[in-house]
Formats: C-alpha cells, structure tokens, sequence
C-alpha cells in the first residue's frame, strides 16, 4: 500500500521557517518524483516544488524560488521543504504527491494531475 506522510507543519511568524517532512513507503523510492503542493481557503492547489528521486532534479514556482529548499533522503525514503522567510501568503494545508520520474520535466511538474498519489496534508499558518 503506497502511503505519503507529511509532518512539520505548524503556527509560524511571519520571517519564520519550517521544514516539512513526506515520508514515503508502499513504492520504489527512487523511481519518483515527489512534489510538493499548497492550498489555501478558496484557492486552487498549486504546485510549489518537485524533486526526482531518481537524478535529483528540482523545481520550484517563481513565488517560492531563493525561500523555500526541497532535498530528498533516498535512504530514508523522505522528501523534505525548508520553508525560510515564511510570508502571511504562504498560509496553506501543504500536500506532498507522487509521480513516475520518468517523462517528468520542467513544463508538467506543477500540474496536480500528474501525480499519482497524495498525502493527507500538513497544515502551515504564518501570522503577521
């Protein structure tokens, strides 16, 4: 059974940081991707950032470049987002997903229907 597990979040000021954790089991790590997504009250989801497991390539939209940092520990089988300089607007339940590495590149990975499976979700608040 393919199982994401995020944890990290919490109730941040603004300036702050955090660092999420997906844990990853029930597939072959490092044939995948794993992306993370944010979504905020009546707003779409949207894609943050993207690791491959497999070659370690990374992705990250334009509002997060140069604040936020995925890395990925294949022998743990956990992706991680280091969220720095938290802003109000980055106030969202954060989901990290699952996709083949294979066929990804940079025009796809922020589409959430790319991936395959879905975690629960990690709340992240940034007060101002």
């Amino acid at each position: 059974e393919v199982q994401l597990v995020e944890s990290g979040g919490g109730l941040v000021q603004a300036g702050g940081s955090l660092r999420l954790s997906c844990a990853a089991s029930g597939f072959t790590f490092d044939d995948y991707a794993i992306g993370w997504f944010r979504q905020a009250p009546g707003k779409e989801r949207e894609g943050v950032s993207c690791i491959s497991s497999s070659d370690g390539s990374t992705y990250y939209a334009d509002s997060v470049k140069g604040r936020f940092t995925i890395s990925s520990d294949n022998a743990k089988n956990t992706v991680y987002l280091q969220l720095h300089s938290l802003k109000p607007e980055d106030t969202a339940v954060y989901y990290c997903a699952a996709r083949m590495s294979v066929g990804l590149y940079g025009g796809i990975w922020y589409f959430a229907s790319e991936y395959d499976y879905w975690g629960q979700g990690t709340q992240v608040t940034v007060s101002s």
